[in-house]
C-alpha cells in the first residue's frame, strides 16, 4: 500500500475530494491514479492492493470516495465494502474490469453500501488512458452527492381480483438492494399485493438489479415498462433515470420533470404521485440512503391514511433518508429490516 499524505478526516463539506484507490492490478491502479490526478480539486488519499489493506487504510485515513475493485486476493471488494461501511463509512464506487460479467458481486457490494459501478479504464499501447469518461462522470456525480450529504426464478401469480391490488411501496438508496431482498424473501406469494420499488441506481443497472433480486428471493422481479398497470403478485422496479409516476388511469409512466432533482428516479416524486392517484391506502417503506429523498413523499402518504415505515438506525447502512422521514413525523413505525416482513404481512396479507 502506498500512502500519499498524512491522515485526516474526510472533507464531506467542501474543498478537494480525496479518493482512495483499491486494485491489485498495477496497470489498472496506474490508470485510476492518472485519472484522479487529472481532475480539478481531486487528490489521491492512498492506494491499496487488496481489501485487507483498504479496510486498514480507511480506518487510519477515511477518504471522501473509494474506487473499489471486486476481484482481489486476501479479501475481495464485496467484503472490503462491507467492513469499511461498518467501521469507517464513506462513498464507495465499484470499479471492476467488467461490470456485466460480475453483476452478482456488484449488487452484493451495493447491498453493503457501494453507490454505483463502472468498468475499469485501461492503459493503451502508448500509455494513454482509454475508457475514462464513464468513470469521470460517476466521480462527478458521487462528488455532488458526498458534498450534499454526509433469467430470474419464476413464482406463480395469483389472478387479480376485481379492483386494483393493494400496494407495497419501497424507496431506497445506499445499501438498499440487500435490505430489499431481505424484506421480499419472507413475504407471501399468493396475495393481492403489488410491490413497487424505487432504488437509486443508474438505468444501466436496473435490469441487473431486477435479476439479482429475483435470484435472491425466488420471485419474478421485472423492470417497469411505460404504461404498465400493477397486478397482484407483481414485484416491479423503476428502470430509467427519469422519475416513476402514476397517471390518473393508474398506469405507470416515466417523467423527466422535475429536472432539478438530483436523485433520479426520485422516491419523493413517486410517493407523491401514488398519494394523488391510487384509490386505496397501502404500506410504504423508506430504507437506508444518503440525503432526504422520500421523506416528504412518505409524509404525504401518511396523510392519506397509508401505513408508513422508516428503517431504524442500527440496520441502516446510511441513516439519512429514514432519519429525515422520522424527523418529519412521516413514519408510523420505525423498524429494523429484520422485522419489516412480519409487519407488512400483518397489514397487507389479509
Amino acid at each position: 500500500m502506498n500512502r500519499t499524505r498524512e491522515p485526516r478526516a474526510a472533507t464531506l463539506g467542501g474543498g478537494s475530494v480525496r479518493i482512495g484507490i483499491v486494485n491489485d492490478v498495477r496497470a489498472a491502479s496506474e490508470a485510476l491514479r492518472r485519472i484522479v490526478t487529472g481532475l480539478t480539486d481531486h487528490e489521491i488519499a492512498w492506494t491499496a492492493s487488496d481489501g485487507v489493506e483498504a479496510v486498514a487504510a480507511a480506518k487510519r485515513d477515511r477518504p471522501d470516495l473509494i474506487l473499489m475493485d471486486l476481484l482481489m486476493p486476501h479479501m475481495d471488494g464485496v467484503q472490503a465494502t462491507r467492513q469499511i461501511m461498518l467501521s469507517s463509512p464513506c462513498a464507495i464506487l465499484v470499479v471492476t474490469a467488467t461490470v456485466s460479467g460480475n453483476i452478482s458481486l456488484v449488487y452484493e457490494a451495493m447491498g453493503h453500501g457501494a453507490l454505483d459501478a463502472v468498468d475499469t479504464p485501461v492503459l493503451g499501447p502508448s500509455g494513454e488512458v482509454q475508457g475514462a469518461q464513464a468513470l469521470v462522470d460517476k466521480i462527478a456525480t458521487i462528488g455532488k452527492l458526498v458534498g450534499a450529504s454526509p433469467d430470474a426464478r419464476r413464482t406463480s401469480r395469483v389472478a387479480a381480483p376485481s379492483g386494483p391490488p393493494k400496494l407495497l411501496l419501497i424507496g431506497a438508496s445506499t445499501g438498499g438492494p440487500k435490505a430489499i431482498s431481505e424484506i421480499l424473501q419472507p413475504l407471501p406469494v399468493d396475495w393481492n399485493v403489488a410491490v413497487l420499488i424505487v432504488q437509486h441506481v443508474d438505468m444501466a443497472f436496473a435490469p441487473g438489479l431486477a435479476k439479482w433480486l429475483g435470484d435472491r428471493t425466488g420471485r419474478s422481479v421485472r423492470v417497469i415498462e411505460e404504461g404498465q398497470q400493477p397486478l397482484a403478485g407483481d414485484v416491479l422496479v423503476a428502470g430509467t433515470n427519469d422519475h416513476l409516476v402514476f397517471n390518473k388511469d393508474r398506469t405507470l409512466a416515466y417523467r423527466e420533470e422535475p429536472k432539478h432533482l438530483f436523485f433520479r428516479p426520485s422516491v419523493d416524486v413517486f410517493f407523491w404521485s401514488v398519494a394523488e392517484c391510487w384509490p386505496q391506502a397501502g404500506t410504504a417503506i423508506l430504507l437506508t440512503g444518503m440525503g432526504t429523498d422520500g421523506a416528504k413523499g412518505l409524509l404525504a402518504l401518511r396523510a392519506r391514511g397509508w401505513h408508513t415505515i422508516a428503517q431504524d438506525q442500527s440496520s441502516s447502512v446510511v441513516w439519512s433518508m429514514p432519519k429525515a422521514a422520522i424527523e418529519l413525523n412521516a413514519a408510523c413505525e420505525v423498524l429494523p429490516v429484520a422485522k419489516m416482513s412480519q409487519a407488512i404481512s400483518q397489514r397487507l396479507a389479509k
